[in-house]
């Protein structure tokens, strides 16, 4: 007898990652990645991801639909589009759940925004199991947080709590009109470090050419000082209003934890009244991905009766 499966998919603004697993166990039969090409638009990027969703199925469970597919996304999903999602032009006019509802008809559907979905995962099983409340801090090509408290994800009213990246960087932004005023994810995250070091390296391709300059380049340590600084003074005021029990942190500049835990810590310790834990994700890459597994196992398990 085949084992029941479960599909997640994890769209993001630079690739879309996919995996297959047991529904029961969550032990993964395989995975995929194919880059997003925001360039080609909403509508072509998500075509490919569904393409290869299906490819992977196929591969990998032939003969088997999902009982239910998770889906992580950049932006908020709606049932009619997806807010704050500027980095794919048209995903905002996507109906992501009806799109992806019409490519697996027979499975259950989940869309949840990706660093919500990553937080979720490490509730579960991950970092910020038993921390409540925990904070999820990603540090990728953008800049967000999520709040887990009771062990659940804090949605917010729009479901658009943790949308640091809006985050005014100085009090002359104060009242000032879009496109007037600088936010933080323009400086705090992977596409302004990214801009950084282009500016001191013009062959640089990420925010891994700072990181590894640092050590033997004034001007690579000096940009990165002021990355932490700047990512530092939000987080402090974050932990004091908040007071998490544990901030865990993931994304693609976890791979230089190693320069980012200790100005991030001792800011902590510094400032704010009952320092939290801070540790790595239990998921440091691919937690969305993971999330959307989550997602999708959690909706295809049997729901517990109401029935007298």
């Amino acid at each position: 007898m085949n084992t029941p499966v479960v599909l997640g998919i994890d769209f993001g603004g630079t690739k879309t990652a996919m995996a297959v697993a047991e529904a029961a166990t969550g032990l993964r039969l395989g995975t995929a990645t194919v880059p997003t090409h925001a360039a080609e638009g909403g509508k072509a990027s998500l075509a490919r991801g569904l393409r290869a969703a299906r490819a992977l199925l196929d591969r990998v469970a032939p003969g088997r639909e999902p009982l239910a597919v998770g889906v992580s996304t950049i932006g908020i999903p709606r049932e009619a589009g997806v807010d704050l999602a500027p980095n794919i032009p048209g995903w905002a006019d996507l109906a992501l759940a009806r799109e992806v509802r019409a490519a697996f008809p027979d499975s259950e559907i989940r869309v949840e925004t990706d660093v919500k979905a990553a937080a979720r995962v490490e509730a579960v099983e991950g970092a910020l199991k038993d921390a409540d409340p925990g904070l999820y801090l990603n540090l990728g090509t953008g800049l967000a947080v999520a709040l887990v408290a009771g062990g659940e994800v804090v949605a917010g009213r729009n479901g658009a709590s943790g949308e640091i990246g809006y985050n005014l960087r100085s009090v002359a932004d104060v009242g000032a009109p879009t496109g007037k005023r600088s936010i933080l994810e323009d400086g705090v995250s992977g596409i302004g470090l990214l801009a950084r070091a282009k500016e001191l390296f013009p062959d640089a391709t990420g925010a891994q050419d700072l990181f590894a300059a640092a050590g033997h380049d004034e001007r690579a340590a000096s940009a990165l000082k002021e990355f932490a600084d700047e990512l530092a003074f939000h987080l402090v005021n974050l932990a004091i209003a908040l007071d998490p029990a544990r901030i865990a942190v993931g994304g693609g500049m976890v791979r230089s934890w190693a320069a980012l835990h200790g100005p991030l810590r001792r800011a902590l310790d510094a400032a704010v009244p009952f320092p939290p834990e801070l540790v790595q994700a239990a998921f440091p890459f691919d937690a969305p991905l993971a999330g959307a597994l989550t997602l999708a196992r959690a909706a295809a398990r049997p729901q517990p009766s109401t029935a007298l």
